[in-house]
């Protein structure tokens, strides 16, 4: 159950992740032949790309946890004694499971804290772009929280 469940929001954000990147390179594009056919891109690009880019890296975070396809060195479990790993990776989940709900709400309210002021090139509401921090780390949460504190093999969703 946990196992689909985790392979279901996998894929799911994959694919939204995936549009956004496709979205991502369509702005690009539109900003390299307006530049090069018009003279000038327009101030929007590179905010709505920027944006569009940490909003990924964010949605992704708990995909690339729960596979253990995140940049780390493990040197020190692997030459821990078994129950000493098994505690090391322990305070690890509890950690990650901390970091991650604290910075999803302290994320949350400063989203809305910002609600009033607009982004310079978009003209949105800074918030908008803000709730890519709450999403992904509530995200990572509950990755973390679905795969357990010893999780599967590594590697695999």
């Amino acid at each position: 159950m946990t196992t689909s469940l985790i392979r279901y929001l996998s894929r799911t954000i994959e694919w939204v992740v995936g549009a956004l990147v496709l979205a991502n390179l369509l702005v690009l594009l539109y900003g390299v032949a307006a530049r090069y056919l018009l003279g000038r891109s327009p101030i929007w690009m590179d905010e709505l790309s920027r944006f569009l880019i940490i909003g990924c890296a964010l949605l992704m975070a708990g995909v690339v946890w729960v596979r253990n396809e995140h940049m780390r060195i493990g040197l020190l479990e692997q030459r821990l004694p078994a129950p000493l790993a098994r505690l090391l990776k322990l305070y690890q989940w509890l950690l990650i499971l901390l970091v991650s709900a604290g910075f999803c709400w302290y994320s949350w309210h400063y989203a809305f804290s910002v609600s009033r002021f607009t982004t310079m090139g978009l003209g949105i509401s800074r918030t908008w772009p803000v709730l890519s921090l709450p999403l992904g780390f509530g995200l990572l949460f509950v990755f973390t929280l679905l795969r357990g504190p010893f999780g599967r093999k590594e590697g695999h969703a």
